[in-house]
């Protein structure tokens, strides 16, 4: 009982309007769904072509097959698991020879996505830019992106039949924790120190893990509608749309775990509201509520009295 009372008021603190007025102001002054598109367009541009050349070449020395672990890991079918297949098989002479012009392409497009989600960063907590001084931090970080990929597939592939998949949901969230806040020390150049990550890795981390579990459900129709209709385009449609709401759900993260790190550095201060100052603010929301209630019935009380006056 003391415990359900101490979360339902853990939970009506930080859910009270100041506090999540807090987070939406913080969300438009990074240009959340822009940032996101942007992250998106990015990680498809450098994430797609690595994944092919990475598997051209290193074919031959380790098993890598993006294509069919998409395909597993959404269980696609039909046309969607055709399209994907097509779109990450390497034409069979990459292996060969790649293109100077190629590889600098892939340098651009990687260090460039590494650029956009460091910007994400060095926005949400308002950091001064470094840009391309930052470079090698974003090397690091697309490094440790690939292996953070490698061991999410590995614990799906091991973990994911056992007990409905819960223990590979638990792992996986364990590791994107981490991995998100390796990503914020390692992205602002050591500026933000782990501890006022813990918020961004811990909501993260939840977030992410919500949205792999809708994307199982959801990307499977999403792929076989949009390769029925336009085949391998389709596909790419359907990849860019499943990346920005990744993307969206990491900046939403980034967003929220920002402002629970200083709310508890307030905490920790002393500045936190008082609970008489938290009931206020509910309370308050609450009669807006019903005052806008009242009005609404009002209205459509009036509406259909002058409709009866105007049918006689």
């Amino acid at each position: 009982m003391l415990r359900r009372e101490r979360l339902l008021r853990t939970l009506t603190f930080f859910l009270r309007p100041a506090f999540l007025l807090r987070v939406v102001g913080r969300f438009q002054a990074v240009i959340g769904f822009d940032r996101s598109m942007a992250l998106a367009s990015s990680a498809f541009t450098a994430l797609i072509p690595l994944t092919v050349l990475a598997g051209a070449v290193l074919g031959g020395m380790v098993h890598v097959d993006a294509a069919q672990w998409i395909i597993q890991r959404y269980d696609l079918d039909g046309a969607g698991a055709e399209a994907v297949t097509y779109l990450f098989s390497p034409v069979q002479e990459a292996s060969a020879a790649v293109g100077v012009l190629g590889v600098l392409f892939l340098m651009v497009s990687v260090l460039s996505f590494a650029r956009a989600a460091q910007r994400l960063v060095e926005q949400t907590w308002g950091l001064s830019p470094l840009s391309v001084r930052n470079s090698r931090n974003g090397l690091w970080w697309i490094f440790s992106l690939g292996g953070y990929a490698l061991a999410a597939g590995w614990i799906s592939a091991v973990l994911g039949g056992w007990a409905g998949g819960l223990p590979a949901a638990v792992c996986e969230a364990a590791v994107s924790a981490v991995f998100l806040v390796w990503s914020g020390w390692i992205l602002s150049a050591k500026r933000v120190r782990g501890v006022e990550l813990i918020p961004f890795g811990i909501t993260g981390a939840v977030l992410v893990s919500v949205y792999s579990w809708a994307a199982a459900l959801y990307l499977p129709r999403l792929f076989n509608s949009y390769t029925g209709r336009y085949g391998v385009v389709g596909a790419v449609f359907a990849m860019l749309s499943a990346l920005f709401a990744a993307m969206f759900v990491i900046v939403a993260s980034a967003v929220l775990g920002r402002e629970v790190s200083e709310e508890l550095a307030r905490i920790r201060q002393g500045r936190h509201p008082s609970e008489h100052e938290v009931r206020r603010q509910w309370e308050d929301v609450l009669e807006q509520t019903r005052s806008r209630w009242r009005t609404v019935r009002e209205d459509v009380v009036r509406r259909r009295a002058k409709r009866g006056a105007t049918d006689r």
